[in-house]
């Protein structure tokens, strides 16, 4: 398995040289081998890219403060493309649909490709999501976020520039998966996937990076969305048998669906044919993507999304006084002090009941906040320390997720980096290591969000106070790390 020091050494090598992607690559993949293997992710029963693949991603691997290489724009097509794109021949028996199906045979041309503005594949103006569900019987949740840096991708004598969509999964509450999608739009108004950048984590570390791959180094670019869908039409959205594969079908089109807010028309329905034989169900819906998944009991549904659910600019005083009291909450408890965790949560629950019944909350985000304020009332009338924590984390959370509809993201996304401070700094204080790394992890996916919204000095106090936490997390320091952490709690209120 991978530590953070390792991780991190690979991106310190990934700032110094053009080539440092592969060296970050190497060291990321080392506990994989060398030969395509199962996908142990969430995203499909996918097979692995091989363990040299594209590593770590340029919005990663850029240096702070500077330009990273891929955001250049595109330049010309530096040859003509061809009238067909070559495909790889499948490796067993699977039933493909044939040709005359297939609507991704014909090569794309890309004059403004980051204006991916399909309406079922948004991606240029969707800026963030929350998808929640079950995997494995937990809880699962994602963060979709489209980061500011953009992708060159060289495929078949085309420079494409593609945007760059972090995916960030949780499982039980810890992190599962960090991806780095990349899109394009072409000129018929199809969207393309051009590969991916895939993280898999088990106990806090990097287990392996399948799933990663690059069109035009693994294999062909692959149509996500085409323009204008219907129903029986095919396409592969992934199309590296071997590494990646899956198989669309379209199964219905024009379909209403309940959104977070409100009534939705004009979903589609597909189902998705993966290497293994096995079969996927996905909806997507206009002005959101992707909307529900479905497969073998496990299931993964869009819980908001901004700009579409946007309400208005001002967060509700009742929302607003949640969000407060479950921070109250959360101080009140570390400091052990029980009369003020029990002010602060049942304000917090009278406060809730109030905005549930007057306000505009997602249809998926009530039960979560619900179960959550319950589990408070109960930890805390218990005095559980642990519990009482947890469950005004995830009090504090799901209310922040709200703000989503009133605020701008990176604001929420600020507010979500120190929620996770504080978890990083209770997590050292129990002696967990693995859960310290893992939310070292998070806590850096979520810089990658934010970074562009800082000015020169206020980034270097950023990057500065990160670079000494990951020290202490890296020399398994936990005193260290909690220091660290409420360092860094500080600095970024005052950014």
């Amino acid at each position: 398995m991978v530590d953070v020091m390792n991780l991190h050494l690979a991106r310190h090598l990934a700032r110094k040289a053009i080539g440092g992607a592969l060296a970050a690559a190497l060291v990321l993949a080392s506990c994989s081998a060398d030969t395509p293997q199962a996908n142990v992710g969430t995203q499909g029963p996918d097979v692995a890219a091989p363990s040299t693949g594209t590593g770590v991603p340029t919005t990663l691997a850029a240096p702070s403060g500077s330009a990273s290489p891929s955001a250049t724009p595109a330049p010309p097509a530096t040859s003509a493309a061809p009238s067909t794109i070559p495909q790889p021949v499948l490796i067993n028996d699977l039933a493909v649909a044939p040709d005359a199906q297939r609507i991704d045979l014909v090569m794309p041309t890309f004059s403004d490709p980051t204006s991916v503005t399909n309406p079922l594949h948004p991606s240029a103006l969707v800026e963030s999501v929350l998808l929640l569900g079950t995997v494995d019987d937990q809880a699962f949740r994602t963060e979709v976020t489209l980061l500011p840096e953009t992708r060159l991708i060289a495929w078949a004598g085309q420079r494409i520039e593609a945007l760059v969509s972090q995916y960030v999964a949780f499982l039980d509450g810890r992190i599962h998966e960090v991806a780095y999608d990349f899109y394009a739009q072409a000129d018929d108004g199809s969207v393309w996937y051009l590969g991916e950048d895939v993280y898999n984590f088990a106990d806090g570390v990097i287990v392996d990076t399948h799933g990663t791959w690059l069109a035009g180094k693994d294999g062909p670019g692959a149509m996500i969305m085409p323009a204008d869908p219907q129903v029986g039409e095919t396409y592969r959205p992934e199309n590296i048998p071997g590494f990646v594969f899956e198989e669309v079908t379209v199964a219905s089109v024009d379909q209403p669906v309940d959104g977070p807010l409100e009534p939705i028309d004009g979903a589609l329905v597909i189902t998705e044919l993966h290497m293994d034989g096995s079969r996927e169900d996905k909806t997507f819906a206009p002005g959101y993507g992707e909307f529900y998944t479905s497969a073998g009991g496990d299931t993964e549904a869009l819980a908001l999304a901004v700009p579409p659910d946007t309400v208005g600019d001002v967060v509700p005083a009742d929302l607003e006084a949640v969000w407060r009291a479950a921070l109250a909450t959360l101080e009140a408890v570390a400091r052990g002090s029980w009369p003020a965790a029990s002010a602060s949560a049942g304000e917090l629950g009278t406060s809730w009941e109030r905005h549930a019944r007057g306000d505009a909350v997602p249809v998926l985000v009530a039960p979560v906040m619900g179960r959550a304020v319950a589990d408070l009332a109960a930890a805390v009338e218990s005095a559980d320390a642990n519990a009482a924590h947890q469950a005004a984390m995830a009090v504090a959370q799901t209310s922040n997720d709200l703000r989503l509809l009133y605020l701008p993201v990176a604001e929420v996304d600020r507010a979500r980096l120190d929620l996770w401070l504080t978890q990083l700094a209770f997590d050292s204080a129990a002696g967990d290591a693995a859960a310290v790394n893992g939310d070292f992890f998070t806590i850096d996916s979520i810089r990658d969000r934010i970074l562009h919204t800082f000015d020169g000095t206020a980034r270097t106090l950023l990057n500065t106070g990160l670079e000494e936490l990951q020290g202490a997390v890296g020399d398994v320091d936990l005193p260290a790390a909690a220091d660290a952490a409420h360092a860094l709690r500080v600095t970024l209120s005052s950014l």
